[in-house]
């Protein structure tokens, strides 16, 4: 197959039998099921709530992956006050790391990403995703947008837009690394290039252009103006 090479904004695409290339300034990533191995966690914290309000945990979960954990409660119970069950909630995960692991290949990822403009936009509050992130061997990066610093949530794109404005770098000039819809969508109406990891959903779930297993099928490099990132699967 001979090579192909198109524009997308500021990226640079080459497809050929073995590999994608995407050449971007910045590289951010979404915490859980992306970085952070948590379902042991999250799945009892969702446990115990779905089993109190007599709700089906499997549809909780479903809609949870990738939002803030008030939009679910929102979603599930409109028109109830649920910021004390939120609290309670928040407590309950800031207090179990144990479980708590890297996704097959994302310290390398990370470790390479450290050497550029990088940052790291999640669902969770601040502390609960410092807590995580160090817990699975990453470093809390200096660009961290958590779910408490900004009004709206995934799948809205304020998270990704003040992480692109923190770091200095045009949106358009991000890969984002996400395993969720709410999360590609947020990249993607922010600007940016997404990349999904089958991590949770399946790719079909997804709707992104690119979707890999995990960070064994993705190789990152530091470049002298920014990064190379090459995709061993292309879906």
């Amino acid at each position: 197959m001979a090579k192909l090479l198109c524009r997308v904004r500021y990226h640079e695409l080459i497809l050929t039998d073995w590999f994608t290339e995407l050449k971007c300034s910045a590289i951010l990533f979404d915490m859980d099921g992306t970085l952070v191995d948590s379902t042991p966690v999250v799945e009892s914290a969702w446990g115990w709530w779905a089993e109190r309000h007599q709700l089906p945990l499997s549809e909780v979960l479903a809609f949870s992956h990738g939002r803030p954990t008030i939009a679910t409660m929102e979603h599930f119970r409109p028109g109830a006050d649920i910021q004390v069950e939120a609290a309670e909630m928040e407590r309950y995960e800031e207090n179990r790391i144990d479980g708590i692991v890297a996704v097959a290949g994302a310290i390398a990822a990370v470790h390479e990403a450290q050497k550029g403009p990088w940052g790291v936009v999640t669902s969770a509050p601040r502390l609960l995703a410092e807590r995580r992130l160090a817990a699975a061997g990453f470093p809390v990066p200096s660009v961290l947008v958590p779910a408490d610093e900004i009004e709206r949530g995934k799948p809205d794109p304020e998270g990704y837009r003040k992480a692109a404005r923190l770091l200095n770098v045009a949106p358009s000039e991000c890969v984002v690394f996400e395993d969720t819809r709410p999360g590609i969508e947020a990249a993607r109406a922010a600007g940016m290039t997404a990349i999904g990891l089958l991590t949770t959903f399946p790719a079909e779930a997804l709707g992104c252009v690119w979707a890999v297993r995990n960070f064994l099928d993705i190789r990152v490099e530091r470049t002298g103006d920014g990064f190379r990132v090459f995709t061993a699967s292309l879906q």
